[in-house]
């Protein structure tokens, strides 16, 4: 809208100028984020019924004008071109959770055991905002205020459709990396991680199991176990074999990352999934006695 002689009129909005190698939201059309944290992320914003300059948002993030956004603690920096020749400095902070409140959420954090194996192998536990709220603090903001935007372009609203079109690709970085989130709120991966593990040490006496764990002067030297080496022993009679799916699909996958080698255009690491779920599920079915082994890898190849 424009002021002109004493009434406020409308005026023709003008297209922001093309960015070449822009940051481009994955989602064509639809809801942006996938995983169920993004998701909450993007629903608790427009939950916040911020107006139309949301939508303005999306429209940018697909379009690609975000240049670029980094997270750090407790704050998004992020550069988005619009109408200007000179690209718009954004930031976008939460508030900040203080190092007492970290202290209880990792606290009761380490109290569920499947937190540090869903976190480690990338995943975000569903039920991780209980560990905020058993703290009394929350993991995404609880209201409009705890956000504190600025954005160089001359729109007086809050947010503006740069700093609405960074919320929309930050819910895709949330679903490369949830650790982001925390992040935001103050705490790394690392030292998330570290604590984490401290606390599972103190709990469980990890150190001294660890110490305990440690072969000693009873183990025979292989050379001296040459002409039984091959032989089961006694020992593992006692050994019920009976697989069972994993707590968190694909865990060492997602911890390693991209494979050194690709197949074509493709990761080697892309194929591999598919690979583990198929040799897991004919493991328990043999386990179980109802697989005829070469049978089933006949039906696979075929």
């Amino acid at each position: 809208m424009s002021m002109a002689n004493g009434y406020w009129g409308y005026y023709k909005p003008a297209k922001p100028k093309e960015v070449k190698d822009g940051i481009k939201a994955k989602s064509k059309r639809g809801a942006i984020g996938e995983k169920w944290w993004s998701k909450r992320w993007i629903g608790v914003l427009e939950s916040f019924n911020m107006g139309a300059r949301l939508g303005r948002g999306r429209a940018y993030a697909r379009k690609g004008q975000v240049i670029s956004i980094d997270v750090q603690n407790g704050i998004v920096e992020a550069k988005v071109q619009g109408v200007s020749s000179r690209p718009y400095d954004i930031e976008i902070q939460l508030t900040p959770i203080t190092g007492d409140d970290w202290d209880k959420v990792i606290e009761a954090m380490a109290s569920k055991a499947i937190f540090a194996a869903k976190l480690l192998s990338g995943e975000m536990p569903a039920d991780i905002e209980d560990a905020f709220a058993e703290a009394g603090v929350s993991l995404f903001p609880k209201t409009i205020k705890d956000l504190d935007t600025d954005c160089s372009c001359p729109d007086w609203a809050n947010p503006c459709k740069h700093i609405a079109a960074v919320y929309y690709l930050l819910a895709e970085q949330f679903d490369d990396d949830p650790f982001l989130i925390f992040k935001l709120r103050g705490r790394t991966k690392e030292e998330i991680i570290e604590a984490l593990r401290v606390r599972r040490a103190q709990a469980t006496g990890g150190e001294k199991e660890t110490a305990d764990a440690i072969p000693g002067d009873d183990v025979r030297p292989l050379e001296e176990c040459l002409d039984t080496f091959w032989e089961a022993g006694d020992a593992l009679d006692a050994i019920v074999v009976d697989p069972a799916p994993p707590v968190v699909e694909n865990a060492v996958l997602r911890r390693l990352g991209d494979a050194p080698f690709s197949i074509g255009k493709a990761n080697l690491a892309s194929f591999l999934p598919k690979a583990y779920e198929i040799a897991g599920r004919a493991a328990r079915q043999k386990a179980s006695g109802e697989l005829d082994v070469e049978r089933y890898w006949d039906d696979q190849e075929n």
